[in-house]
């Protein structure tokens, strides 16, 4: 729905008419309006860009100005850098002009400590997160990467209700998950004796995967919020292309890499398309995107408002001719996660 004022529309600070333009739908059940395109800020940390605050304040503020109310982050994201950042940006920002989703269970770089599930270690990040913000609470408090967990009754034995737990002490306000592998999310959802508020899906509702439609019903069932992250796949669907560290199979690469010169040939935005691409998608209450720059949050909200152009449409055309006929595999599930634990197994 456009044209209203959600709760977090503070005089002085939102660019009025701006906001109106915005498009805020219902957030399952927690009674938040959140912004059709979201912001996330993976992107303001070394693993995507050398960071610059300034320039990380000026695009999220932007965004902010002209609607857009939720933000994403993870103590992952550069190992706290992105929390930090973001901890000195909104520090000039009205607590009430945004709602804030981080993450526990994915830390370090380091193999050995990259994921820690436990109780101890989620109530220690909390507080960490917090202090990095320099907030009281976050809106919401997500599990991060379920996969990875030694098991998946680990996470809701003990990580979930660690988090009920933080919810209850007023750290937190909502619940989420979130992953790669849909299946395990679904069945994450299907199985919580704790009450799931939101479930966030990354690169797995995009122009070259539609595979979290399948499981959309038993996120509705259970009314939670869902979130579509990462519609340019990490990468792959822009014409920057991914970074060195993507682990998507050399054939998806290869098959982005001929959609991504075509768009190049004819001056136009793979990214673009992608993030247009996505936002026609019925089912999640907002796309999450990475913006690193003001630019960029421009052309969002233009797709967004104002769609494609005559030629970006044609591009587009030709660009879904080109996966649907040489892709022949349209995701990487559990190649990241066999990875992780044959690394594990040779460092013992």
């Amino acid at each position: 729905m456009s044209g209203i004022l959600p709760e977090t529309f503070v005089p002085g600070f939102h660019d009025e008419d701006e906001v109106k333009k915005m498009v805020y739908n219902d957030f399952g059940t927690t009674g938040m309006k959140v912004s059709k395109l979201s912001f996330g800020c993976g992107v303001f940390c070394y693993a995507y860009n050398d960071i610059d605050v300034e320039k990380c304040r000026q695009t999220l503020i932007e965004a902010l100005k002209k609607g857009v109310n939720y933000i994403d982050t993870a103590p992952y994201y550069g190992h706290g850098e992105s929390e930090e950042v973001l901890g000195k940006i909104l520090t000039g920002v009205p607590r009430k002009a945004y709602y804030i989703a981080t993450k526990i269970g994915r830390y370090d770089k380091n193999v050995k400590t990259q994921f820690n599930f436990t109780a101890a270690k989620t109530n220690e990040s909390i507080e960490q997160s917090l202090k990095r913000l320099k907030l009281d609470y976050v809106d919401i408090l997500q599990v991060h990467d379920i996969e990875f967990a030694p098991t998946l009754n680990m996470v809701l034995n003990e990580t979930l209700p660690a988090v009920e737990q933080i919810v209850k002490s007023g750290k937190a306000r909502f619940i989420g998950i979130t992953g790669y592998p849909v299946r395990t999310l679904a069945e994450c959802a299907e199985k919580s004796t704790v009450k799931l508020d939101m479930v966030l899906s990354y690169a797995r509702l995009t122009m070259i995967d539609d595979g979290l439609k399948n499981y959309l019903p038993v996120f509705k069932k259970h009314n939670m919020a869902i979130v579509n992250a990462a519609p340019n796949a990490l990468g792959l669907l822009s014409n920057l292309g991914e970074r060195s560290w993507h682990v998507a199979t050399q054939p998806i690469k290869n098959v982005c890499a001929e959609a991504r010169k075509l768009c190049v040939a004819n001056d136009v935005e793979l990214g673009k398309l992608a993030v247009w691409h996505s936002l026609q998608q019925e089912g999640p209450d907002t796309t999450l995107v990475g913006m690193d720059s003001v630019k960029v949050v421009e052309y969002n909200l233009s797709v967004l408002r104002h769609g494609l152009s005559a030629k970006e449409k044609n591009v587009y055309v030709q660009v879904l001719k080109i996966f649907e006929t040489k892709l022949s595999e349209t995701h990487w599930e559990n190649f990241e996660v066999e990875n992780y634990w044959k690394l594990m197994k040779l460092s013992v």
